[in-house]
């Protein structure tokens, strides 16, 4: 194919470039958003070289490409004036109020973590090294290392207003002048004069902004809704001048009257409630949060959490919110390895030993989804060597002390402190709590599966001819839920088997694992689909949900990476279910045989209910 020539055939049929308003892609087709849908010629465009077909569907006009679609949009981008998608574009779909502070707190203070965590793993070696005499707090290396990793904390309003202003939509420079304002060293220092302090009459209360939270998210939240009215009022001719400085004028003194007071006590009642509830609550504080963090986690609520332990720890030094994390980690590690030491299915065996060192390393996400709460009993485990392990933190009192960003054994760093040798006895007693619960508690083995895996092997084995592309093979189903036929799928690019021949199934887990052992040929990077290639030849596409490419990888995670080889059972994907079907999504996920014309025939092998690993399809040349 001649991607240039089909990318220029595809802009002239769709009315042109004017025409068109942004254009992504997914695994499959190009999505152009067009101002007119009318101007684009169907008919034609489906007889392009390289397009498979054309499908309008939530405004969007699909163009079908097909596993070449990463080419052609490339060669559309570079023969046109158009621009790359942001991808910042705000969902169709309406949130609950719940939802939107989630989704809010995780914009703002996600992009900022790596600078978060990089000074205060400097500040904790800093710590270390000032504990055991390695440096004096006089000397001017002190000073210049101090200031290295205490700016990010000293000026976190600046960092949090440009984040904020990006989440909210306003400009992000004004916001840093908003920030810089209430951080400026004479009015750091009027307000901790003592004295009364006015503006224009109104009494301003005296706060100290440095390493802040609330306040300053609160201040540009209110910006962005002053820029906006202030730039409507403004005439074009004196906006670039006017509209900052009114934003800041009314901004600023609103700031340092109303928001930034309110919002520094609702900032230290909550560090004194938290810390009340560990000093006041002993072992129960840490039970019950270690016990529940893995539940609070598959619920998104942990981004709630983050303005608090970040406040903690730029107001106090430290945070007792966070060791219970760790706990829940390990716990979720002791489960899964408890699960290897009881399966009798050697594959199964390997999968969770796998999984359990992955949670170790603060990669929790396989063993709790792939392992723990597929078994169900072991989950329960998890949650037990949470709670033994968050108890025993609250016993001794520990800390966290650094914002990693970890939370397995290579963000031990963020523990170190005068708590770091009761940190460090804490991981084994989680992980062993874990591991003894499951494993007593028990569980359903995964039985049979590997036997019936090698004796259809052996079948192939006898029954394969080739013709030198592909081998008859047997696939196996990647997610666990109820089958359905391509003709029921609400997309004509599967229901017409445009892509392929193959089956559906609505999914009763939000685990996608590999249907074969083979080479992952793409993943996309909104990690909604991903394609394989089988050891046999068989080229395979995943595609959980419909439309699910707007959600922009939100509610997924990726496991795998393209060029990985995976076995049969090794998790692929990850995905919240009830968040995607919340937002409108249809998760019935289609799985097709893309090189559908190798084979004689593709038959499916099992009708109603599946489980993952269980025979799918089988594939004969």
């Amino acid at each position: 194919m001649d991607y240039n020539k089909t990318a220029k055939e595809i802009l002239q049929l769709i009315g042109g470039e004017e025409n068109v308003q942004n254009v992504i892609h997914c695994m499959t087709r190009l999505r152009f958003n067009l101002y007119d849908n009318s101007k684009a010629d169907r008919n034609k465009l489906e007889k392009v070289l390289g397009v498979m077909g054309i499908n309008i569907s939530g405004g969007q006009f699909q163009v079908i490409i097909g596993n070449e679609v990463p080419k052609v949009y490339k060669a559309i981008m570079e023969n046109s004036n158009l621009k790359k998608d942001s991808g910042e574009k705000k969902s169709d779909h309406k949130k609950n109020l719940l939802s939107n502070i989630f989704d809010v707190i995780s914009g703002v203070f996600t992009p900022i973590l790596p600078a978060i965590a990089g000074a205060g793993l400097i500040k904790g070696l800093l710590a270390v090294a000032l504990t055991f005499g390695w440096i004096s707090n006089s000397s001017q290396t002190y000073i210049i290392l101090n200031a290295i990793g205490d700016g990010t904390f000293y000026f976190m309003p600046i960092l949090l207003a440009v984040s904020a202003a990006r989440k909210f939509g306003t400009n992000p420079y004004l916001a840093a002048a908003i920030g810089a304002a209430i951080l400026h060293p004479n009015l750091t220092q009027l307000l901790s004069s003592g004295k009364s302090i006015s503006f224009i009459g109104l009494p301003v209360t005296a706060v100290t902004y440095s390493s802040t939270v609330i306040p300053i998210l609160l201040a540009i939240w209110i910006a962005s809704y002053v820029e906006k009215w202030v730039d409507r009022i403004v005439p074009n001719a004196l906006k670039i001048i006017f509209v900052s400085a009114i934003t800041l004028l009314i901004v600023v003194p609103v700031t340092l009257i109303t928001v930034g007071p309110l919002g520094s006590i609702i900032g230290n009642w909550l560090s004194l409630g938290v810390g009340a509830l560990f000093e006041h609550g002993g072992i129960f504080a840490g039970l019950i949060l270690g016990g529940t963090w893995s539940l609070i986690i598959m619920t998104g609520m942990h981004y709630a959490f983050l303005p608090v332990i970040i406040n903690n720890i730029t107001k106090n030094g430290f945070d007792y919110l966070m060791p219970s994390m760790f706990m829940a980690n390990m716990g979720q590690a002791g489960a899964a390895f408890a699960v290897a030491l009881r399966s009798k299915n050697k594959s199964f065996k390997s999968i969770a030993m796998s999984t359990s060192i992955t949670a170790l390393m603060g990669i929790t996400e396989p063993a709790m989804y792939g392992i723990n709460m597929r078994l169900k009993k072991p989950f329960i485990g998890a949650i037990v060597g949470g709670a033994v392990g968050g108890a025993y933190y609250s016993f001794v009192g520990v800390k966290y002390y650094v914002l990693g960003g970890n939370f397995g054994l290579p963000g031990i760093p963020s523990l170190i402190g005068p708590t770091f040798l009761y940190a460090i006895i804490g991981l084994p007693i989680s992980f062993i709590a874990g591991l003894i619960a499951a494993y007593f508690i028990g569980f359903e083995d995964i039985e049979g599966q590997e036997q019936d895996a090698l004796a259809s092997s052996k079948e192939k084995e006898a029954d394969t001819k080739t013709n030198g592309i592909v081998m008859a093979e047997e696939i196996y189903s990647p997610v666990k839920g109820e089958i359905k036929p391509l003709s029921k799928v609400n997309d004509p690019t599967f229901s017409r088997e445009i892509m392929g021949k193959g089956l559906a199934i609505y999914p009763e887990e939000g685990i996608v694992v590999s249907p074969v052992s083979g080479t992952v040929t793409t993943i996309f990077k909104t990690k909604h689909a991903l394609g394989i290639t089988s050891e046999n030849g068989a080229e395979i596409l995943i595609h959980v949900g419909l439309d699910t490419v707007k959600l922009e990888g939100k509610h997924f995670t990726a496991h795998v990476r393209e060029g990985d080889f995976v076995q049969v059972g090794d998790i692929l994907v990850t995905f919240d279910m009830n968040a995607i079907k919340s937002e409108g999504y249809d998760l019935i996920t289609p799985v097709i045989i893309t090189n559908t014309d190798l084979y004689r025939s593709i038959k499916e092998m099992k009708e109603g209910k599946i489980d993952i690993r269980e025979p799918f399809m089988t594939l004969i040349v």
